[in-house]
């Protein structure tokens, strides 16, 4: 183990990270992805600092493959870009590079400045930096080349001893941003990690900060939670900590209030897990309908309108309807919502076959049947009416 040192307003040696090595971490570079090392070589060639960080160095320590590998810099998005061709800046408030190899994409930021908080945008050092990093296990940095986790906050340790440790004061670090609470409880689940008694109350009597985030951020946050196949403890925990009625307030709600619903909705949680696990690229409706099933069946009697032979065109446009807003504040990619939809009323027994119409043209029909539909009820409403007798002398009579 090293020690990596600074000194202070005296001048004297100041203790400032613990740097452990390849024999102490067991991290081998075959671990690392051969395009991640190359933009890190890279970087290192044209004379700027380049780590592993985040996620994929608390996965590797765990023994896991990383999903991603984030990279960090102290060169500006500008020369991140001017270096490799093969990129794009991306985002207005928080700028960052996507480099892309076929169909992997390597995200690399630079060194944050703490000059505007932990939310700020200015660039700054290393040192700086993981200052704004959330959580203790997120913010080690692993060089490839050295083959050396650098540790300003113990995140080390805590991976050993499977504990969440914020490194934001807790005074502040969900007050700045309210989304670091689903991370918390999103990364305890996952890892099996232990989320501190005191941390857990925190985030209690803070959920209803996330009343005002916005529905893209927080559709971002649930996306991951649903892809992560670990979405059975995410959810459990979520609704533990009461963080769950902010990402999905109507199944909540019916899951407070129906006991075989909450049950039911858990249970297809953990059949969406398995999917993940067999199938971890299967498109998002199909996941999506393990959560919109057991709200369709309490929508009507299926069975009966499969013996009615309602209209399909019908069925579907109410169900959407009711679905678009049971999902709400979630706003996921209309068509992925429109699949799981269909992929669930077909279980229903509802014949649906719309494969060579548009959305577009598919909604015009089933407005055209509704709107018939009530054109038919508004005739024989009519017919039923008593007829209209002339008004003696001057007088009018309206029937309303």
């Amino acid at each position: 183990m090293l020690i990596r040192y600074s000194s202070d307003k005296n001048g004297k040696p100041h203790k400032k990270a613990v740097i452990y090595t390849k024999t102490e971490h067991s991290i081998t570079k075959d671990k690392i992805d051969t395009d991640a090392l190359r933009v890190i070589t890279q970087l290192r060639d044209y004379g700027f600092e380049a780590y592993i960080v985040g996620g994929a160095v608390r996965d590797l320590l765990l023994g896991r493959v990383p999903k991603d590998f984030d990279i960090v810099t102290n060169a500006t998005p500008s020369k991140i870009k001017k270096f490799f061709r093969n990129s794009r800046i991306i985002g207005r408030r928080f700028r960052l590079v996507h480099i892309f190899f076929g169909p992997k994409i390597f995200e690399v930021s630079t060194f944050r400045s703490l000059c505007d908080g932990s939310i700020g945008n200015s660039f700054g050092t290393m040192d700086e930096d993981v200052q704004r990093r959330d959580f203790t296990l997120n913010a080690l940095y692993y060089d490839p080349i050295k083959e050396q986790i650098i540790d300003y906050v113990g995140g080390f340790k805590d991976i050993k001893k499977r504990l969440i440790t914020p490194v934001i004061p807790l005074d502040r670090i969900f007050t700045e941003d309210p989304v670091r609470m689903i991370r918390a409880v999103k990364y305890a689940a996952s890892t099996g990690f232990s989320l501190p008694f005191f941390l857990k109350r925190k985030i209690r009597k803070n959920a209803h900060l996330l009343s005002p985030i916005s529905p893209s951020r927080l559709t971002e946050e649930f996306l991951k939670i649903i892809n992560s196949g670990h979405a059975f403890d995410i959810v459990s925990l979520a609704l533990e900590t009461d963080l769950y009625m902010y990402l999905q307030p109507s199944a909540t709600s019916l899951m407070f209030d129906n006991s075989n619903f909450e049950q039911d909705y858990l249970t297809r949680l953990r059949e969406l897990d398995a999917l993940i696990v067999i199938s971890p690229d299967a498109r998002l409706g199909q996941k999506l309908s393990y959560l919109i099933q057991d709200f369709i069946k309490t929508l009507t009697n299926w069975e009966q309108e499969v013996i009615n032979s309602t209209s399909a065109g019908e069925l579907y446009i109410k169900t959407w309807s009711q679905c678009r807003h049971f999902v709400l504040p979630i706003n996921p990619q209309r068509s992925e919502l429109e699949f799981a939809i269909k992929t669930t009323l077909k279980k229903m027994g509802v014949a649906l076959k719309i494969p060579k119409k548009t959305t577009k043209d598919f909604f015009t029909e089933a407005k055209v049947i509704l709107e018939q539909k009530k054109n038919s009820e508004l005739v024989k409403k009519k017919k039923k009416r008593p007829k209209k007798k002339k008004p003696s002398g001057q007088e009018q009579i309206s029937y309303q």
